[in-house]
């Protein structure tokens, strides 16, 4: 399924279960604490009621918060997101304050009578604003005071305002954790995405690198095919277009950025030899030498083909001898192994030796040397130069089979 859009109702509020699972755990911590220091107090039992509706009226208006930042900084900066939490928090905290001296106002009202009684006899009764103080003699003094609620009216402003203080730094204690997970949210999102990018782009790299392959392989075999027609070996001809037909049916059907077995690879290699054998039946001897135990090792497709092409370019048909083409494969230590292209002449001697720089190539070693760096970065490398009577390429890379 793909994301939400950021501009539809889902996208806006897609974090809501992260957004109700701080809030909510955000005001069971505070009832819980406040009903605890409660519990050491003479009149514990009847601050619970007040308190559970402070924490439930906390939730809906701290919820309401989260609606307002995600409405009016959706995608906003953290300080955007910042500014709207300290304005939306300042109404939710003066409703909090005056609903809250309301609740007392109510639980005094609501109050069953109180007994109190001290270490000299002196027993205090309070029933709502009736108190009595009984002497141990008998005597008794009662006294009404006046109402909670006219109190608290004379002094509401200055009350309510205290209360907003308290309150407003409680909601805004949340708003800050909220803006935090929603700015670690964001921070993970982008590192991921900057992830797939990144192995998009290696993706691609390879995909280019491996692409560039084909058209110089094929350039190379109608170059040859050219030479077999205009000398009129046309069997011959046909038998390269038969085994050319075969090699692209196969390399073209893979996938550029998955890897092949070590044994896959060499059958590839087997069927382009097979076309040069046409084209040199009694001038190229091929030897190829994998171990068993090698032969499920993971290397990228293709990965020998510009060796091979350059070892026929440049020793094949620079040289008027036998030339012994081999490919050989062998453990290092228990994690790399190592894969050698070789053309060596038997008999007669080169027309020229051959190139170090395989100059002119255009691809050669400096796409296989590209391929192995973004495929296994440092863990790989290229070795080549000249061996008695030859050329040798070396590459080493980690053993990677599949389970």
């Amino acid at each position: 399924m793909s994301a939400a859009s950021p501009f539809s109702p889902l996208g806006r509020f897609a974090d809501w279960r992260l957004a109700t699972q701080s809030i909510i755990g955000f005001w069971a911590f505070y009832l819980v604490t406040v009903l605890l220091r409660g519990l050491l107090g003479p009149e514990a039992m009847s601050a619970i009621g007040y308190r559970g509706i402070n924490a439930a009226l906390g939730l809906i208006l701290t919820f309401l918060i989260y609606v307002t930042i995600r409405l009016f900084a959706r995608e906003g900066s953290i300080r955007r997101m910042a500014i709207v939490a300290a304005a939306a928090a300042l109404p939710a905290a003066v409703i909090m304050s005056a609903a809250s001296l309301k609740m007392a106002t109510w639980s005094d009202q609501m109050n069953e009578q109180s007994k109190i009684t001290t270490q000299e006899g002196i027993a205090i009764v309070q029933r709502g604003q009736n108190v009595r103080i009984i002497k141990q003699g008998g005597d008794e003094l009662e006294v009404n005071l006046p109402p909670v609620e006219d109190i608290i009216a004379s002094k509401m402003p200055r009350l309510i305002a205290d209360g907003t203080v308290t309150w407003y730094f409680l909601l805004a204690a949340w708003c800050a954790f909220f803006i935090a997970m929603t700015q670690q949210h964001r921070t993970r999102i982008t590192e991921r995405r900057l992830a797939e990018a990144e192995t998009a782009a290696h993706a691609a790299q390879v995909r280019a690198l491996r692409y560039q392959v084909n058209p110089h392989f094929l350039f190379n075999t109608l170059n040859s095919l050219s030479s077999l027609v205009m000398s009129g070996r046309s069997d011959r001809a046909e038998e390269m277009l038969m085994a050319l037909s075969t090699f692209f049916r196969t390399s073209l059907s893979m996938d550029p950025s998955v890897d092949v077995s070590l044994a896959e690879e060499i059958a590839l290699q087997r069927l382009y030899l097979d076309i040069e054998q046409v084209r040199f039946p009694d001038r190229l001897d091929v030897n190829i030498d994998i171990p068993e135990d090698l032969m499920e090792a993971r290397v990228p497709a293709l990965i020998l083909q510009p060796l091979v092409e350059n070892a026929i370019k440049y020793g094949v048909s620079s040289s008027t001898a036998r030339v012994e083409l081999s490919i050989r494969a062998r453990q290092l230590d228990g994690s790399r192994m190592q894969l050698d292209v070789t053309n060596r002449s038997i008999g007669a001697k080169s027309k020229k030796p051959p190139s170090p720089t395989h100059e002119g190539t255009g691809l050669g070693l400096a796409n296989v040397s590209q391929r192995l760096q973004a495929h296994f970065g440092t863990r790989a490398d290229v070795r080549y130069g000249p061996i008695p009577g030859g050329y040798e390429v070396s590459l080493a890379m980690p053993v990677d089979e599949d389970d």
